[in-house]
C-alpha cells in the first residue's frame, strides 16, 4: 500500500506543471460544475493514473484537476468512490492517503443528501458539524502506518470548527440560508425507506447519503482539517417521504449548487 500511494503521488507531481496545493476538494453527485470556476485548469483523468480507482457512478466524472479558485490553487476530485461500487474501503480512501503524500492541508468535502430534519428544505446547504459512521466497513481497518496517524485517531473534532464558523459568517455576509448538522454515512446503493429515514434521525441525524464518511475518517486520521457540506436533495421526513431517484438528485443537486459554489470559494480563499 505505501509503495503504491508513493508512486501515485510520484505520477501526479510529474504531470503538474505547477508546485502542488495544500489544499483539496472533492465534488460529489452532481456538484462538478464547480470546476467551472477553477481558473488554468490541469486536467489528468482517473483512469491515467497509475494504481486510481476508477467512477462508475453517473454524475461523477473521474479527473483530478488542479487550478486556481479565485486566488488559490487547490487540487479537486470530479468525482469520487464509493463503497457500494464495489471497492474496498482501501480503495476508497485511497486518493486521500495520495493527497497526504503530496502535502494536502485541508480538505473540502460536498454531497449531496437526503434531509431527515423537518426544518430542512430541497436545496438547502447543510454544513456538517459531525457525522455518525453506519458502514459496515471501517477504513482503518488492517495494519496501521504510524507515519500515517495513530492505531485509535480521535474524531471529538472530525469537522473543523474554525472553518464551520467562518463559513457560517460567509453565508450570514451573502444572504445563503444554511443549515447545520449530523451526516450519517451508509453503505448504499438503496435509498432509504421511510422507517430508516426514521430511525437515522432519532440516532442524532439529520442528513443521509453513501460517501464523505470514509474520507473523512482518514482524513482526520492523518491530521487534513475537514469541512464538510450536505446539498439537500430530497427530504425523507416523516408525512413527506417521497419516491426518489437519482437523476432527481442530480438536478436538485445541480439547481442548488451556486450557493455552495459561492461559499466554498469564499471559504476556500480566506482562510
Amino acid at each position: 500500500m505505501l509503495a503504491k500511494i508513493k508512486e501515485t503521488a510520484e505520477y501526479i507531481r510529474g504531470r503538474v506543471s505547477t508546485p502542488i496545493p495544500t489544499t483539496a476538494i472533492i465534488l460529489g453527485t452532481g456538484l462538478g460544475a464547480l470546476v467551472d470556476s477553477i481558473a488554468d485548469k490541469q486536467y489528468i483523468p482517473y483512469n491515467e493514473i497509475p494504481n486510481f480507482p476508477v467512477s462508475t457512478v453517473e454524475g461523477h466524472s473521474g479527473n483530478l484537476i488542479f487550478g486556481r479558485l479565485g486566488d488559490r490553487p487547490v487540487m479537486a476530485m470530479q468525482g469520487r468512490f464509493h463503497f457500494y461500487e464495489g471497492y474496498d474501503m482501501k480503495t476508497v480512501t485511497f486518493p486521500i492517503r495520495v493527497m497526504h503524500e503530496l502535502g494536502i492541508k485541508t480538505l473540502f468535502v460536498s454531497n449531496a443528501a437526503g434531509g431527515m430534519n423537518p426544518e430542512f428544505e430541497i436545496g438547502d446547504i447543510m454544513i456538517i458539524t459531525d457525522h455518525i459512521n453506519l458502514f459496515p466497513e471501517h477504513p482503518l481497518r488492517g495494519k496501521n502506518y504510524e507515519e500515517w496517524g495513530p492505531r485509535f485517531p480521535d474524531m471529538s473534532e472530525a469537522y473543523s470548527q474554525r472553518l464551520i464558523a467562518h463559513a457560517k459568517d460567509i453565508a450570514k455576509e451573502k444572504g445563503i440560508r444554511v443549515m447545520h448538522g449530523v451526516y450519517v454515512g451508509t453503505q448504499g446503493p438503496t435509498f432509504e425507506t421511510p422507517a430508516e429515514y426514521r430511525y437515522f434521525h432519532i440516532i442524532g441525524g439529520d442528513a443521509v447519503g453513501m460517501s464523505t464518511v470514509p474520507e473523512v475518517i482518514v482524513a482526520r486520521h492523518m491530521g487534513i482539517e475537514v469541512f464538510g457540506v450536505s446539498v439537500i436533495t430530497d427530504l425523507g421526513v416523516e408525512g413527506i417521504v417521497e419516491k426518489v431517484s437519482h437523476e432527481e438528485v442530480q438536478k436538485a443537486a445541480q439547481a442548488a449548487q451556486p450557493k455552495m459554489m459561492e461559499i466554498m470559494t469564499e471559504l476556500v480563499n480566506r482562510f
